[in-house]
């Protein structure tokens, strides 16, 4: 027997997805000018670079910053999106296939996978804290886990009603779960780059 799908419309995951994506299209099209700018004189100092810890530059010149042979950010415009009108027609009573969900989630999972590279990329082997980059990390993280819990919880993902149960619990800790990750960040950046020691 298949079971329920529940929570058809979560109209509070909607709201997030919109404001998730707008902020992370907004960092994605700053980034863009950022580069083309750069493009054009690349003698110009982009307006993100604070200094050679806190700077864009060096995450658009790397080839990091353009791995599929574009500049990343361009990923952004596109991808992000597909939040913004998944929120918009959850609120309008939209019903998605199960497929579509699925895909969905599998978007925000390359997202979450990107990202999590980048950071370590960004700490690890460039050494800098690209800010627009940082505001795409800090709406990619929750957002992540705000598809993935709604995928269990909803019964898209076929699990078992203990499960389900958990997912609706852990749903209310996205915030925690979102704040520590980014502490786990920080931590990691401050070991590595000593951030607080090069800004104060």
């Amino acid at each position: 027997m298949p079971q329920r799908l529940t929570h058809t419309r979560p109209t509070v995951m909607a709201g997030w997805l919109i404001i998730a994506g707008a902020v992370g299209w907004w960092a994605a099209f700053s980034l863009t000018m950022e580069r083309l700018h750069l493009l054009a004189d690349p003698d110009a100092i982009a307006s993100c670079d604070f200094s050679p810890l806190v700077q864009c530059t060096a995450n658009l010149e790397s080839w990091q910053g353009q791995v599929f042979g574009f500049p990343n950010p361009i990923l952004g415009l596109a991808g992000w999106v597909a939040p913004i009108v998944v929120g918009f027609a959850i609120l309008a009573h939209a019903r998605f296939a199960r497929w579509f969900w699925w895909v969905f989630e599998l978007g925000m999972t390359f997202a979450f996978v990107f990202v999590i590279w980048l950071i370590s990329q960004s700490i690890f082997v460039l050494g800098t804290l690209c800010p627009w980059c940082m505001v795409t990390w800090v709406v990619t993280i929750p957002t992540y886990y705000v598809v993935t819990i709604h995928m269990l919880r909803s019964g898209i993902l076929p699990t078992p009603e203990g499960v389900r149960k958990a997912a609706e619990t852990l749903m209310g800790w996205v915030p925690v779960l979102a704040v520590v990750s980014y502490g786990i960040i920080a931590v990691i950046a401050q070991l590595r780059l000593d951030v607080l020691g090069r800004v104060f």
